[in-house]
């Protein structure tokens, strides 16, 4: 097994548990992932809730809305855990506070009677929480708060869910690591401005197109390198 993520496949998850902290004995009771290949959202997607053997606190309970007993039926980790190992092995895995998540899985992995190891064994893990507050230092980067800058919107999410949260994630991290919109002209709005700008949010289709490349012929260079010849004192790059 190797870690090498070279099909650009990045797995965009997060967890819903029973509480805060494993050390008091709590579990993951929902997982949800969305597959981006080459920064596109697929359509495959991984998500289950799980049974955790064990009760909600109500704190917990109050953000995610998930009831003791609707999981009574639900499968334990270990049924679920081939299936969620074979989904995000050798991809980036994408998530909003990840010592969070990676230490719930890690303690669910540790749970199995078998030799499965850690997340560091199967995948990468970016942390968009660390990124956002490089990128935005002093400002609030909640997910919510995120939407917000991003003009994502999350009208529909009054409680958290795993597979909502990992969906508004995927479009998060593509708004937060798009890069520059333009390298002529500084004044040019980003995507995430124009949609700020905007009276409705527009969501770009996952099955959109590739864009067009148009490759300049001989006549184009030669003109390119001629208009290049005839300026001086030019410091590119400054």
């Amino acid at each position: 097994m190797t870690k090498n993520n070279t099909s650009n496949r990045i797995v965009v998850l997060d967890t819903e548990t029973t509480g805060l902290s494993t050390k008091d004995g709590h579990r993951i009771i929902e997982i949800g992932c969305v597959e981006l290949i080459n920064r596109r959202l697929t359509g495959r997607r991984f998500h289950t809730y799980i049974n955790p053997e064990r009760k909600i606190d109500e704190g917990a309970m109050a953000v995610h809305g998930i009831s003791n007993e609707f999981l009574d039926d639900k499968p334990l980790f270990r049924q679920i855990s081939a299936e969620f190992i074979a989904f995000i092995e050798n991809a980036e895995l994408v998530i909003h506070n990840a010592p969070f998540d990676v230490g719930f899985i890690n303690n669910e992995f540790s749970l199995l009677d078998n030799d499965t190891k850690t997340i560091a064994d199967f995948c990468l893990v970016f942390d968009s929480l660390v990124y956002a507050r490089k990128k935005h230092p002093g400002q609030r980067n909640s997910l919510d708060a995120l939407c917000k800058r991003y003009g994502i919107d999350n009208s529909h999410r009054e409680l958290h869910g795993a597979l909502l949260d990992a969906e508004i994630l995927a479009e998060v991290f593509l708004f937060m690591t798009g890069g520059q919109s333009s390298l002529m002209d500084d004044d040019v709005p980003t995507n995430a401005e124009l949609v700020i700008a905007s009276s409705a949010v527009v969501r770009a289709k996952a099955n959109r197109p590739a864009l067009k490349i148009i490759r300049c012929n001989e006549e184009e260079i030669l003109a390119h390198q001629k208009s290049l010849s005839s300026i001086e004192n030019c410091f590119w790059g400054l």
